[in-house]
């Protein structure tokens, strides 16, 4: 049987080799759990901190789009007020040019054949009319000048309706005045006239046949 009695001079016994050693297993049990611990910890600090920066970044570059859709915007905006400030005034120098046009157009050629005078003042005219359409395309104003094309309410307008034979209905028979585009825009419809269809005509004179007995 072991003495358990402590030693006179009252220091403890010495811990046997057994109890040092689980001692020490103890404690680097509690070291290696804390520091489980800690690297928990420092993995769910760097989580948060990069699921933070992540957010951050993102409204960065929402906040970088936002920008940039503003500038394209501004950029547009002026462009466009460049391009169709003179909308309003090409207007008016479109209508000159139809004038030019109807004047050039109302002499016949029977009467200008035989007079110099005449025929100088249509040549000034002609000319005249060249440079003002030349300084309208400078400017992005074309003219639009349609044939035996389907009606487009987006291009033209219709001044009036006929049925003539041969003629599909809805297709322009007559342009009374070219359209113009400014750039992408329009700037004035074709007036125009368009074959309106015969088929109701032709069932109603159909339906008033009677036969012979």
């Amino acid at each position: 049987m072991q003495d358990k009695t402590p030693p006179e001079n009252g220091e403890k016994p010495e811990k046997s080799a057994a109890e040092k050693e689980n001692a020490a297993q103890e404690n680097k049990d509690a070291s290696a759990a804390e520091e489980d611990q800690q690297q928990d910890r420092d993995a769910a600090a760097l989580e948060a901190l990069l699921a933070e920066n992540a957010e951050m970044k993102d409204k960065m570059l929402r906040a970088l789009a936002e920008v940039e859709n503003i500038r394209r915007r501004s950029q547009k905006e002026r462009e466009d007020t460049a391009k169709y400030a003179v909308t309003s005034f090409a207007r008016d120098l479109v209508t000159v040019a139809d004038n030019l046009r109807r004047a050039l157009d109302s002499v016949p050629e029977e009467a200008a054949a035989g007079n110099e005078l005449l025929q100088n003042i249509l040549t000034g005219v002609a000319a005249t009319e060249k440079q003002l359409l030349s300084a309208l395309e400078n400017a992005g104003i074309v003219k639009i000048m349609p044939g035996e094309e389907k009606f487009d309410p987006n291009f033209h307008e219709v001044m009036f309706e006929a049925e003539i034979p041969g003629k599909t209905a809805g297709h322009i028979i007559e342009v009374l005045e070219p359209g113009y585009m400014i750039h992408d825009r329009l700037l004035r419809p074709a007036r125009v006239g368009v074959a309106k269809s015969t088929a109701a005509k032709e069932t109603g004179k159909e339906s008033g046949k009677t036969e012979k007995p």
